[in-house]
């Protein structure tokens, strides 16, 4: 059994450990709240944005614009959004979980794969297991702006151009609510078109000023740019509220503890000092 200095050291250890996990809940609370924020409000703007050029993608032809050609896929690229720290319980094993699920199942079809990597978790998994790496970005998600999204979206559509891969997939955790994320698989490029709009005739019909292809040379590229914005600010807001909820678990894990060690600390306290009542009451009677 510990001796009483050891429990309590060790009563005094787990309540340090459990400061800083209440302080890293009410940062990460802090932080959630302007992070679901941004979301919600960038949200709308991209599926109405995506929306709309796959049911342009749909009416024009697909020769208009490169990233709307759909080509022979032999090679594909995954962006895999990570976060840059870790203490967020299974957020980022559950989106390399699926990035690797995804790999695997193009790889079995005998296609190349490589990968564009966004934040340190990310870089370091997949570095570990020899993958290709393509491009990497780290240290974003202190303070993500859209200059990082423009920037990794122009990486990949020149990329694309230039023929490194035939297809792009996102990989990414979808907000939903602080206690639960959706990891999504995306297409990024090319850009999907609408069957339903080509084949049904439901969606809506567009007229073109100056030209479909002054306009689609536009849209295009600000598309993919708001879709890896996208793509960031929900894996921001759902690696907050997965660490959120990891440290509030993890602060009523070490509250617990502290009871049950308490409670060794009395009893061991307790029979320390019945000991030695009958060792003085034994040695009064000895005297006797």
């Amino acid at each position: 059994m510990a001796s009483l200095q050891q429990t309590r050291r060790r009563i005094a250890s787990v309540k340090n450990t459990q400061k800083i996990t209440k302080a890293m809940k009410l940062v990460s609370a802090s932080k959630l709240r302007r992070a679901q924020d941004r979301i919600l409000k960038a949200r709308p703007y991209a599926l109405k944005m995506g929306a709309l050029l796959s049911n342009l993608g749909a009416r024009v032809s697909r020769d208009v614009h490169p990233l709307l050609v759909r080509q022979p896929i032999r090679k594909v690229e995954f962006v895999v959004i990570a976060a840059d720290r870790g203490l967020c319980g299974s957020f980022n094993a559950s989106i390399f979980r699926r990035a690797t699920d995804a790999l695997r199942a193009h790889q079995a079809q005998g296609r190349e794969v490589s990968l564009t990597l966004v934040g340190r978790k990310a870089r370091d998994y997949f570095r570990r297991r020899g993958l290709p790496t393509r491009h990497t970005m780290v240290n974003v998600f202190d303070k993500l702006s859209f200059d990082h999204a423009a920037d990794l979206a122009r990486n990949e559509m020149d990329a694309y151009l230039a023929g490194a891969f035939d297809e792009a997939w996102l990989v990414y955790a979808e907000f939903k609510s602080a206690m639960t994320s959706v990891i999504r698989l995306q297409r990024l490029m090319p850009i999907e078109a609408e069957t339903t709009a080509a084949e049904g005739g439901t969606g809506a019909d567009y007229l073109y000023e100056p030209s479909d292809e002054e306009l689609l040379a536009d849209l295009v590229p600000r598309s993919i740019e708001i879709q890896v914005w996208r793509a960031l600010l929900e894996s921001s807001a759902s690696e907050q509220g997965a660490r959120m909820m990891a440290m509030d678990s993890a602060s009523r894990n070490a509250k617990d503890m502290i009871t049950k060690l308490t409670t060794v600390y009395n009893k061991t306290r307790q029979a320390a000092i019945t000991k030695e009542l009958m060792d003085i009451v034994g040695g009064a009677e000895a005297l006797k």
